[in-house]
């Protein structure tokens, strides 16, 4: 497989012919040897093993130039980024490292001295940035997965540009080190792949804490990046004043996504808009410019005109002014916290629209502002996010759909983009710390006191029924289940995997006269469950003839 893929990946390279995609290769023939060398060790467990790859050129490898598209600011680092290092160890094949705009400074993917990305669709259009080269790559079939980064957005936009997966993790769960940064307190490592499975495969390889990263943080213990997929979705939009379109086709595809979502609220997010405003005009872009200070300084003039005018500004920026744009930062943080409180994931549209190259050149900054519109604010409010495709206009320009949520959320937005997208994934399985914990009522996926599974780290795994031993009565806002002699019925509900240390804390906030208890399923099986003491549901309604709440919740709110 190994060599296999490594000779598809260089046939590939040349047939598409593209000057501006590299800017450093790596050499045919150590590709080769690589791919033999790594075959005839065979696989050993690892997870990417033969996948062939490439880096965005603000990623240090080891021997490489990390040019950050600036040839002036170039070095050649003597080891890899962290972030790299775990996807070669993992059996991954460098090609070599792309283009982008240039210190990741735009969303356009055309400020570079090493010409422009070919959009991987139709070369009229943008390639997307800052990660041009990373997103083109895989669209073109010549990478398996890539590395980009995100700080407002160059994880998403070119995803979205290019039709593919744009899987921008949660701030600091993907080492930054060694990564040339933009924002250092923003800046993510994304990933671009051509699949949920296959991003979401390399997430779990590269994400862990690095000790010599000032940004890393360690996700909580019971995360993983394995698509979750649920039954049910409590899922938000913006309200309909608050969305902008380039075209009514791109509206018009947004809204099929959220027809095909089912049930979506509407909500005010402009407190999530106005902090986008400040991230090119304060704070943000002083810490851009202390980044880059020692360039502007020695060698301005190698800056491309724009990126150059960007981090100016920084220099006239006061501290006053930051505490302001961080105060601001904490309050929209807030903000969002209150909204997924009651919320799995925020659908946005990717972008208004992907402009062409021509469309750009008339108006450059304010064609590259639009672009950020639904980007900008999601790592100022310490989010995760993932662009899934959303279908084509009538003219064949692509438009994307991203998913929001918060922060080690990743799991699930895969299982809901995968929904959406009609990509397969595999069963959930339990995993050796975890109990089965059998819901029936409002904690199940969708209903109000779901959030209180979440927070206890509970995954679900699938729908089941009772055995029919048992009636179900309604306590007002949850179910009351008793197992009966004789007279009973099947309910349905689901099994939720439960990290057997959250079992204590999540049984101490269970109300009486509810409580766990072994619940026997149709199946014969018999996990943790909600049952009910018989004396509390004395003067209940019995639910029947509903053979589950969600059925229920139906009929009493059609009466």
């Amino acid at each position: 497989m190994p060599v296999a893929a490594a000779d598809a990946a260089l046939a590939r390279i040349e047939a598409w012919a593209d000057p501006a995609l590299f800017i450093t290769r790596i050499p045919p023939a150590e590709i080769r040897a690589r791919a033999a060398a790594l075959a005839a060790e065979g696989p050993q467990g690892r997870a990417l093993f033969g996948l062939p790859f490439v880096v965005k050129d603000n990623i240090d490898v080891a021997g490489l130039p990390t040019t950050a598209g600036c040839p002036a600011f170039a070095y050649t680092p003597t080891e890899s980024a962290p972030v790299v290092q775990r996807l070669l160890d993992a059996g991954a094949i460098l090609l070599g490292k792309v283009n982008l705009d240039q210190f990741a400074t735009g969303l356009v993917g055309v400020r570079s001295p090493y010409g422009i990305p070919r959009n991987a669709l139709r070369p009229d259009l943008i390639p997307g940035g800052s990660s041009s080269g990373s997103a083109t790559a895989v669209a073109a079939g010549i990478a398996a997965f890539s590395l980009g980064t995100d700080t407002a957005g160059s994880g998403r936009i070119p995803a979205a540009a290019n039709n593919i997966i744009g899987l921008k993790p949660s701030l600091g769960l993907v080492p930054t080190k060694g990564v040339v940064p933009a924002c250092r307190s923003l800046d993510c490592v994304s990933v671009f792949a051509r699949s949920i499975a296959e991003a979401s495969a390399v997430l779990a390889v590269i994400a862990g804490a690095e000790p010599t990263d000032r940004y890393s943080r360690a996700a909580p213990a019971t995360w993983r990046s394995t698509p979750a997929p649920q039954p049910h979705w409590r899922l938000i939009a913006p309200r309909e004043d608050q969305l902008l379109f380039d075209t009514p086709d791109d509206q018009a595809l947004y809204e099929a996504m959220l027809a095909r979502a089912g049930s979506v609220t509407r909500v005010d997010i402009a407190p999530l808009l106005a902090i986008a405003q400040r991230l090119y005009d304060g704070a943000w872009v002083a810490e851009r410019t202390a980044a880059l200070r020692s360039i502007l300084e020695s060698a301005a003039d190698q800056v491309h005109p724009v990126t150059r005018g960007i981090l100016n500004a920084g220099f006239g920026k006061q501290t006053v002014d930051a505490w302001d744009d961080l105060h601001a930062a904490a309050e929209a943080r807030r903000y969002a916290r209150a909204l997924f409180a009651s919320a799995d994931a925020l659908l946005l549209p990717t972008a208004p629209g992907i402009p062409t190259l021509a469309m750009l050149e008339a108006e450059p900054v304010a064609a590259n502002s639009r672009l950020g519109t639904y980007t900008n604010f999601v790592n100022i409010c310490d989010l995760a996010a993932l662009a899934i495709p959303a279908g084509f206009r009538s003219d064949g320009v692509p438009a994307g759909l991203t998913l929001v949520g918060p922060a080690f959320s990743e799991a699930r937005l895969a299982g809901l983009g995968a929904a959406l997208s009609g990509e397969a994934c595999a069963p959930p399985a339990l995993a050796a710390d975890e109990l089965p914990l059998f819901a029936i009522g409002a904690h199940m996926a969708g209903l109000p006191l779901n959030p209180q599974m979440l927070r206890h780290h509970g995954r679900f795994i699938a729908e089941a029924r009772t055995a029919p031993i048992y009636r179900m009565y309604d306590l007002g806002p949850r179910p009351g289940m008793v197992r009966v002699p004789e007279g009973g019925m099947a309910f349905a509900g689901e099994v939720w995997a439960l990290p057997a240390a959250s079992v204590g804390p999540f049984l101490a906030e269970i109300p009486p006269p509810l409580g766990f208890g072994r619940v026997t399923l149709e199946d014969g099986s018999t996990p943790l469950g909600f049952l009910c003491e018989a004396i509390g549901v004395q003067g209940a309604a019995d639910i029947a003839p509903s053979t589950g709440w969600r059925e229920h919740l139906t009929r009493r709110e059609s009466t």
